[in-house]
């Protein structure tokens, strides 16, 4: 497998770098592509069309390639891999749930192969019914393929404005939809993982009320005046829906204990009447979470080295590297994700393209699949 890894910041640039990259024979098969709303996504699809490369995308918040990071325009990964090692499903699931629509997709993909890999971009949230339930599309798929299966992937963005998100293939688009690339694992090898490099803090705290999505109590004390405390009663503005997480969220996510690592979870809304906190995704009475330590350049560190560790310990090289990153680490790291999406480029020494997302899907360290927030997911792959 060959790959290449092209940018672009309109349809013109884009359908430019597409010619440049296939001047000296290369014919891809595969694009993924990550685009911004201000982008005309149906044209670049038409492009790749053309030159009869499949298609599977999602729409971003912020995206970027080897050395370049970019908001408001495309990043596309060229690969010209066997079309016999892979397939591309589509499932909407506007009149069902997330978790009918990804077991439908785990179980045609078994049909197809005997040991499917899985590289997702589902929608993140629309503008009438909200965030998608990432735990439910996970638990779904595991349940059909079981726990060992490779899923990489991440929620599609709308560049921070909250309006809707589209996942996409060439024929298909949904503001509630799941683009899967399913790879026949026999033929294509994946090393990869999801890691938030959060340091934690103090003890782990039980969640002792929570119903509908809100937190109203954790260790029996209101939730939204402990969680202040914590931040040494750092005011935040405004009243309630997103200043939360624009002000203190991104940056002091939850850390909520699960089978395997901590999955991360962010401070997203906040009521001052009830006290109380909504997380960006469920955190169900009874839970276990720690408090994180402010960010810092560790956090790049602790991903940087890991990503070594397995490169190191499968001797594994790659022909093409994904990384799927939280939109809040952007937020919170600023410059430091560039020196992270590039680390891991340079680790893995292969055309690399990615975006910033609204959720993410990969393997824990304990190599368990979960679907994560403010985590850095990334996967390499090889043809064997």
């Amino acid at each position: 497998m060959k790959a290449k890894s092209i940018k672009g910041n309109s349809t013109e640039e884009i359908k430019s770098a597409l010619a440049e990259s296939m001047a000296d024979g290369f014919k891809p098969t595969l694009a993924i592509v990550f685009i911004s709303i201000k982008q005309d996504r149906k044209t670049v699809r038409e492009i790749l069309h053309k030159e009869g490369i499949d298609i599977l995308g999602a729409t971003s918040c912020g995206e970027f390639i080897d050395g370049y990071h970019s908001e408001g325009g495309a990043v596309i990964l060229l690969m010209d891999l066997n079309p016999d090692y892979y397939t591309i499903l589509y499932e909407n699931f506007s009149d069902r749930t997330v978790g009918e629509a990804a077991a439908q997709i785990a179980q045609t993909a078994l049909q197809k192969f005997k040991r499917p890999a899985f590289i997702l971009c589902s929608t993140g949230l629309s503008a009438k019914d909200g965030l998608v339930d990432g735990e439910d599309l996970m638990s779904s798929m595991e349940n059909i393929v079981g726990p060992n299966v490779n899923i990489y992937g991440g929620m599609a963005g709308d560049d921070g404005t909250f309006s809707g998100t589209y996942a996409f293939t060439y024929e298909k688009e949904s503001e509630k939809g799941i683009a899967a690339l399913v790879l026949d694992e026999n033929k294509i090898s994946l090393q990869g993982m999801a890691i938030s490099g959060w340091n934690p803090l103090g003890i782990y705290r039980t969640v002792t009320k929570s119903e509908g999505g809100w937190i109203y109590t954790i260790d029996d004390q209101p939730a939204l005046q402990m969680y202040l405390k914590y931040l040494g009663n750092k005011p935040i503005s405004g009243e309630n829906e997103y200043e939360l997480f624009e002000d203190v969220g991104v940056h002091y996510p939850f850390q909520v204990k699960g089978i395997g690592d901590p999955v991360m979870r962010t401070p997203f809304k906040f009521n001052r009447d009830e006290n109380a906190i909504m997380c960006d995704y469920d955190v169900p009475q009874g839970s276990k979470l720690r408090f994180s330590m402010p960010p810092d350049f560790d956090i790049v560190e602790t991903v940087l080295e890991k990503a070594n560790e397995l490169k190191n310990n499968t001797h594994s090289d790659a022909e093409a590297l994904l990384i799927f990153s939280c939109a809040g680490r952007f937020s919170t790291m600023g410059p430091l994700t560039n020196l992270e999406n590039d680390g891991l480029s340079e680790i893995w020494k292969a055309p690399m393209a990615g975006f910033f997302t609204y959720g993410e899907y990969g393997t824990n360290l304990n190599g368990r699949q979960e679907f994560h927030s403010t985590t850095c997911c990334w996967v390499a792959m090889k043809e064997n």
